[in-house]
């Protein structure tokens, strides 16, 4: 990397005003768009989740409460994975550890075709973790590195820009996941008896709305591990300015909890992310449970427009994200969040959803 790039900046140094910084430099565009569509595939894995839940819940004889370990075991591997990743990084650099997680991605993908085939749910949960340890990798990798491709003024614009397409893909996931995992399963119908061929043809459709699905993903993360292969993308080693631009050693796993903005960035995002997986997770059977008799593929309707609005706040977030500071900007929809949240609570009838 030339020695005049931009390189991160701890948040004390950063100015909290809106910026007219240039969002990258011509140099890093092709980078910029290939890690950008990181964030949209890795999407996929994560919301697929939401329709897989209510999917499993019926083909499985699941309660509500044992079809929740699918975001347990997601999630886990997004724990767990997180730290071993950074190593990775470190030792591998971006590139290489871009290309690790998307053939763990492509892994534990592979791994649901079988657990779909022999109907085990602990495969399932298996595959799942082993997935989501692979786009762990790739968030651990694609964060830090779109906020070095281009100044360092314009950071968080960019990776909020980058992030808006990961709610792209999570808009684009409940209509391909409704489409071939929830309507090409039969409906079953509850007090009717089905005849032996009637349930293995059940059985089959079944199996087959997950494994064609899962089998299409893992091709697209080998098919974009091989075009990051052959990228040319930029080698970054990041090295840390203060303020006045003086080098500063890379600091621990403690010396980064001292940093303040840190700590409250990851007790934000500790709530944020919970909130949000656990609703959507759940939507599909809220709809359910509100309105009587609906089926999953119509209840799926509210799930995307649940993802709709999802992608609005992230594209409106990083056009306001111009003209008011980020912080003031996430206190704002903060309230809002609070204000939507204590309406579920409080709403009856058809108001929550």
């Amino acid at each position: 990397m030339p020695a005049n790039s931009q390189v991160p900046v701890f948040p004390e140094s950063r100015t909290n005003l809106p910026t007219a910084a240039p969002l990258t430099e011509s140099r890093y565009i092709l980078p910029f768009v290939l890690v950008t569509g990181l964030f949209f595939l890795w999407a996929i894995g994560v919301n697929l989740n939401d329709i897989l839940i209510p999917h499993l819940k019926r083909a499985f004889g699941l309660t509500d409460f044992r079809s929740s370990p699918v975001q347990t075991a997601f999630f886990g591997g997004y724990f767990l994975a997180a730290l071993p990743a950074g190593w990775v990084m470190v030792k591998l650099g971006y590139k290489r550890g871009i290309v690790a997680g998307l053939l763990i991605c492509a892994i534990g993908a592979l791994l649901l075709i079988p657990a779909a085939s022999d109907r085990v749910f602990v495969v399932f949960l298996l595959g799942l973790f082993i997935m989501a340890c692979g786009q762990s990798f790739l968030e651990v990798a694609a964060n830090p590195y779109v906020t070095i491709l281009g100044p360092s003024e314009s950071a968080e614009r960019r990776l909020n820009i980058a992030q808006s397409f990961n709610a792209v893909g999570a808009v684009v996931t409940p209509i391909l996941g409704s489409y071939f995992i929830l309507s090409r399963v039969p409906q079953r119908t509850s007090g009717t008896a089905m005849t032996l061929p009637q349930l293995q043809s059940l059985r089959v459709a079944e199996e087959k709305a997950v494994e064609l699905p899962y089998l299409g993903i893992a091709l697209i993360f080998l098919a974009v591990a091989v075009l990051i292969s052959f990228s040319n993308l930029p080698e970054v080693r990041e090295s840390y300015l203060d303020s006045n631009g003086v080098g500063q050693e890379r600091k621990s796993f403690w010396g980064i909890l001292e940093c303040r903005y840190f700590v409250k960035g990851v007790v934000a995002l500790f709530f944020y992310v919970g909130a949000q997986i656990g609703m959507a997770s759940f939507v599909i059977r809220l709809v359910e449970h509100v309105t009587p008799g609906t089926s999953d593929v119509a209840a799926a309707n509210y799930l995307k427009l649940h993802m709709v609005g999802f992608m609005v706040g992230r594209f409106s977030g990083s056009a306001l994200m111009k003209r008011i500071s980020p912080s003031n900007l996430l206190a704002g929809f903060a309230g809002a969040s609070l204000l939507c949240a204590t309406v579920v609570l409080l709403g009856s009838g058809v108001l929550p959803l």
